[in-house]
């Protein structure tokens, strides 16, 4: 008799069509929380302040929610040194994500980012996980050959200096956002697993605030904590942390029926909607030749993520 209940209890996923549609919408908002802190940072936010902002909106939200669940908040001692582990490793990717949307642009920063599936994959091999097949292999290799190709290394190697300084940085700083957030990735599933998620989403979120804070307040991050200096410079602080809110929160509630299984693949259309969203806020475009790789990136990762689950 308690499999019947257990099994009625369990809340019936949304119809395909609308959790596609639903987690297209927030895969928009959250590539409009990055073009947002571009607006920010190009009139002189500090980075430590947008993240303090983004993760302080998304903290309140969540504990509201936790206490309308009325959840049991308790960590096992044995995971305490791993969750926070997890926290310091989101502040750490965080931090280097919003610093490579601040040196290039928003779509390449988020591309640079996708390469997460790749270096999870890797890292969980390295760790004496299962080897990549090879289908996953051959698909990572196409999705590098993309990258290759939307950060147009042939140029760069014909004259470094043509892309701007800070495209170097910006490039290393999203390839370390990804290396971060993989490990974090890898820590939850392997030695968090039996932390409910949402107290380890609250004590990931938690972290990153008072690690932000701790930052801001040693001046660990030169200019971290500046203020905008203009008017569009407080409407972009103030959008990042209303679009990640809004969106962190919804993907927190809806999860359950979603069908993740299924349709997480559908976040992978973040990169194309800054791609949208950065050309009509920000003016920044990419080239054909950039677009076509930009293509190759987002099929490869949709083709990963499908096999996956397949």
């Amino acid at each position: 008799m308690s499999t019947p209940r257990a099994a009625s209890a369990a809340p019936m996923p949304y119809p395909r069509p609308l959790a596609l549609l639903l987690m297209g919408g927030l895969a928009t908002l959250f590539a409009a929380n990055h073009v947002a802190a571009r607006v920010a940072f190009d009139e002189g936010t500090g980075l430590l302040l947008a993240i303090l902002v983004r993760s302080g909106v998304a903290l309140a939200i969540l504990a509201v929610l936790v206490a309308v669940q009325r959840k049991r908040l308790a960590l096992p001692p044995r995971t305490r040194p791993w969750q926070l582990a997890v926290g310091l490793l989101v502040a750490v990717q965080s931090l280097c994500l919003y610093s490579a949307v601040a040196r290039i642009p928003v779509v390449v920063a988020l591309l640079l980012m996708n390469t997460l599936p790749i270096q999870l994959a890797l890292l969980t091999w390295a760790l004496g996980g299962p080897r990549p097949t090879l289908r996953a292999a051959l698909i990572m290799g196409v999705i590098l050959v993309g990258l290759v190709v939307v950060l147009d290394v042939p140029a760069w190697l014909a004259g470094p200096d043509a892309m701007g300084p800070g495209w170097i940085a910006g490039v290393a700083f999203g390839l370390a956002a990804a290396s971060a957030f993989s490990c974090a990735l890898w820590i939850t599933e392997h030695r968090l697993a039996e932390v409910g998620s949402t107290l380890r989403t609250l004590l990931t979120m938690l972290t990153v605030l008072v690690a932000m804070l701790v930052a801001g307040g040693l001046g660990l991050v030169p200019g971290g904590m500046a203020l905008p200096a203009s008017v569009p410079g407080w409407a972009g602080l103030a959008a990042l942390g209303l679009c990640y809110a809004v969106a962190f929160s919804t993907l927190f509630i809806c999860v359950p029926r979603l069908d993740m299984a299924r349709n997480a693949p559908a976040m992978n259309m973040e990169p194309v909607a800054a791609l949208v969203l950065g050309y009509l806020i920000l003016g920044q475009a990419l080239t054909p030749v950039q677009l076509v790789g930009g293509g190759i990136v987002v099929a490869g990762i949709l083709v990963l993520g499908f096999s996956r689950r397949a």
